[in-house]
């Protein structure tokens, strides 16, 4: 029993000895489970994405048929007083309020008894539609 691993390894066949490791047979199953793991990964990562677009889709079509899209608040006017502050009138309903807009407030500062009427702008004519085109194709041909 004294021998030691040197009288062990005499003890064995020689045909164990000088047999083929089995190295090469398991390097491969890691190559397939790892080409498996990036499937699921992929597939995974395409249903996450095909979920988002999915619940996306189906927020716009909710908030669609959510309370009617008839605009209760409209924007009868505007008039800038500086770079960042603006007076706005705007219609709630049969109520007319005038606020003041800055960065970071809105204040509103009057609400009308009776309701301006905010004069229509009209759109431009044909002929000065017609105009401006010529004279942005003579522009055009005069720098070519």
């Amino acid at each position: 029993m004294g021998k030691g691993l040197a009288g062990l390894l005499w003890a064995l066949p020689l045909s164990v000895l000088a047999a083929e490791p089995v190295a090469p047979v398991a390097a491969v199953a890691p190559v397939s489970g790892m080409a498996g793991q990036l499937t699921q990964l992929v597939l995974g990562l395409l249903l996450v994405v095909g979920l988002i677009f999915v619940l996306a889709w189906l927020l716009r079509r909710v908030q669609r048929i959510g309370p009617g899209n008839a605009q209760v608040i409209e924007l009868v006017g505007s008039r800038a007083l500086g770079p960042r502050d603006r007076l706005v009138l705007v219609q709630v309903g049969e109520e007319q309020i005038l606020l003041g807009l800055t960065p970071g407030r809105i204040t509103p500062l009057h609400v009308l008894k009776t309701p301006v009427e905010a004069a229509q702008t009209q759109p431009a004519t044909p002929e000065f539609a017609q105009r401006l085109m010529e004279l942005l194709g003579k522009d055009q041909k005069d720098k070519k």
